[in-house]
């Protein structure tokens, strides 16, 4: 049974599924607002008209003066008898209160033009609220045309969905005619939605606390068999212990050496002390190809490094869901045919631990986009038998990618048994001293797209006209880096007081989060039978989804308030692109098309924050539906998790009549009485199987 709702919280309006009398107060609240715009715009018209009316006349309104002899004007100043004397004295009157009409009115007429200019903002601002809510009034007429039957909650999915992830159908793929490998890559289409929800496996419980969470995982939450651990080929894959009912990562045992032993051996190939001088190399964020199922990442988190795992998709002991199980960063990704949803130049270095990527095929495009996506003076870290190969077939594979890794401009640092160490030049002139032919060529702005999205592999270097193009060794080190400067701002088109708002914006709103949040989640969660109420920050909230991320400033606020969360960055493919900056700044991002579904398993994240995206997917008029939307937030939440969205008041209503359907637990709340925005939160339930027990 899921846990209510916290209902504590002081200083804000909370309202229920039940909203008449909330409803009610909207409604009058409207319409008197309504109503004073208009009495506002009628007084603005009519104090605009009116000056107008003084300084232009109508044409047939009487002449003040009378043509003369010979068709000139009389002249009022000449002087002449009495009568001439007092129409001089009256014309010097009506001249001397022209004036001061006149200046009172031009005070007048520049108060109207600056009053008129705020209408014209009220207009426009309540023109995009009636667009709005229009747009909201249409999705509720939408589901009440398709009968009661659409109105009703939502089904439960099969037993076979409890790890689907759409877009890999590998069956259906080979039918439609992909092969060579891109039957195994991400093809959607909007036949990959579901319209049903996602249940938990049987006897599914909920993740430990983080720090314990992040070493023990239950075996019922993931599709793994003992007989896929015993077979696996992969290092961190073997440094687990599995049992009837929990699975536990060592970093280190009697049988294989520890992963804590190899990040070791790495910084010292590198010339360091060890793996905790990373940050002062300027390495922070690391791509972890085939990562087994986490523990390099899991071992450097402590050092502030931030790892992402990427991996293809498996029906069944998947790298990425038993990762993502331990709250590590991963997401399904594999070098096949297409390029991965990263922006050039993200990573400060590259790992792959026999990741099983053949670096040697399809002629070294694969290296090439391992390239794109390293940094200048990177690392692209190598652990495989094929570099201490014996027989002349593997001999000739090994060679073939030391050659052509030095054709990009890599340079061998060193080779330690199986393990091998390239650093990437960062020098641009590097490219044009090769000999002629030799390795790729460098794109052509065309072909050179910062931000791809599911491109096909380029067969060219990318990155190099990139205006971003600063070695790792030149960047101010982990945490300073996530401050960017004046001049790394103007990189990305950005003004320093933009950025120094939205920063300033967001160290405000997470204390107002956490003081709905908080008392559940972090501090004070309430207790199990047989647990301890955990201690910041041993807390439920491991990893968060930030939908639309925009500059990474929900990230930052979170790491600077001491929260141990990391957060996967998503920028909107539809939106302003700011990725760049986002992996620019040391954290991890990707770009996402949210009208499908996202590259990863089920029940992946502990909480999913949107802000503003909701008028972001209704600007763009896309062709998925906001029950698309939130049945896809659905499968991507663990059961007992939580969702943040911030919006407009009618997209706000109109998603919290959705959540009825998806039967999770939702409350509005009033953040402040001059906003026209409104904060919806709610808990996804945990529910089981009918008829099974647990």
């Amino acid at each position: 049974m899921s846990r209510p709702l916290h209902r504590g919280a002081t200083g804000i309006r909370i309202s229920g599924n039940s909203n008449d009398l909330w409803d009610s107060q909207m409604k009058d609240k409207t319409e008197k607002e309504d109503m004073d715009r208009n009495r506002s715009s009628d007084q603005s018209y009519l104090a605009l008209k009116f000056p107008f009316r003084v300084l232009f006349p109508d044409n047939n309104s009487p002449s003040k003066y009378v043509n003369g002899e010979r068709g000139f004007a009389s002249d009022p100043f000449s002087v002449g008898s009495p009568r001439s004397r007092q129409k001089l004295t009256l014309l010097l009157l009506k001249l001397s209160l022209a004036v001061i009409v006149v200046l009172a009115l031009t005070g007048s007429f520049w108060w109207t033009i600056s009053i008129s200019t705020l209408s014209r903002g009220q207009i426009l601002h309540t023109y995009r609220r009636l667009q709005e809510q229009l747009v909201s009034d249409m999705w509720d007429i939408g589901e009440l045309s398709l009968g009661s039957s659409r109105l009703q909650e939502l089904e439960f999915c099969s037993q076979e969905s409890e790890i689907y992830v759409p877009c890999f159908n590998v069956s259906e793929n080979l039918a439609l005619g992909y092969s060579d490998g891109s039957e195994n890559d991400r093809h959607c289409g909007q036949s990959s939605r579901q319209s049903c929800m996602v249940l938990p496996p049987v006897n599914y419980r909920i993740p430990l606390h983080w720090p314990t969470g992040r070493d023990i995982i239950w075996v019922a939450n993931v599709k793994l068999t003992a007989q896929e651990v015993l077979s696996s080929g992969s290092l961190t894959k073997r440094m687990m212990m599995l049992d009837e009912e929990q699975i536990s990562f060592r970093s280190a045992s009697p049988m294989f050496d520890g992963v804590e032993d190899y990040s070791h051996q790495i910084a010292e190939m590198i010339g360091l002390r060890n793996e905790s001088n990373f940050v002062q190399a300027g390495v922070r964020t690391i791509l972890d190809i085939g990562c087994g199922y986490g523990s390099f990442g899991a071992h450097l988190f402590s050092k502030q490094l931030l790892t992402m795992c990427i991996a293809n998709y498996e029906p069944s002991g998947s790298q990425v869901q038993l990762t993502l199980e331990r709250g590590l960063p991963a997401m399904i990704g594999s070098f096949t045919s297409n390029q991965l949803p990263y922006p050039s130049l993200s990573f400060d270095m590259l790992h792959c631990a026999r990741c099983g990527v053949d670096w040697d095929h399809k002629d070294g495009i694969f290296l090439i986009e391992a390239d794109r996506v390293l940094k200048p003076g990177g690392y692209f870290v190598w652990t495989s038998p094929l570099t201490n190969a014996r027989n002349k077939e593997n001999q000739k594979r090994w060679n073939f990618v030391r050659d052509f890794a030095e054709n990009l401009c890599w340079e061998m640092l060193s080779q330690q048994d199986e393990t091998v160490l390239w650093k990437k030049t960062s020098k641009k002139s590097c490219y044009s001293s090769r000999k002629p032919g030799a390795g790729p060529s460098i794109c052509s702005k065309a072909h050179d797209v910062e931000s791809p999205y599911y491109r096909p592999l380029q067969g060219c270097i990318a990155g190099t006209q990139s205006r971003r193009w600063i070695p790792i060794q030149e960047k101010t080190t982990w945490p300073s880096r996530s401050h960017l400067n004046k001049s790394e701002l103007a990189a990305y088109g950005l003004h320093p007081a933009d950025f120094r708002e939205d920063a300033e914006n967001w160290k405000t709103t997470l204390p107002n989060y956490w003081s709905v949040l908080s008392p559940i989640i972090f501090s004070d969660h309430p207790k199990r039978p047989g647990e301890e109420d955990p201690s910041p920050p041993y807390n439920m909230v491991r990893n968060v989804l930030d939908m639309n991320s925009h500059f990474g400033g929900f990230n930052s606020a979170l790491l600077e308030a001491g929260k141990s969360v990391w957060v996967m960055n998503v920028v909107p493919t539809g939106g302003p692109n700011y990725l760049p900056l986002i992996v620019d700044r040391g954290l991890v991002g990707v770009l996402h098309d949210w009208c499908e579904p996202f590259p990863t398993y089920p029940r992946s994240y502990d909480l999913v924050h949107a802000e503003g995206l909701l008028s972001l997917q209704t600007r763009q008029q896309r062709w998925c539906t906001m029950l698309d939307l939130f049945t896809e937030i659905d499968r991507l939440l663990r059961p007992e998790g939580w969702v943040i969205m911030r919006d407009t008041a009618p997209l706000v209503e109109s998603a919290r009549r959705l959540t009825t359907r998806l039967k999770w637990d939702a409350r509005v709340i009033e953040i402040e009485s001059n906003s026209d925005d409104r904060l919806l939160i709610c808990q996804k339930p945990f529910f089981k199987r009918q008829g099974v027990s647990s």
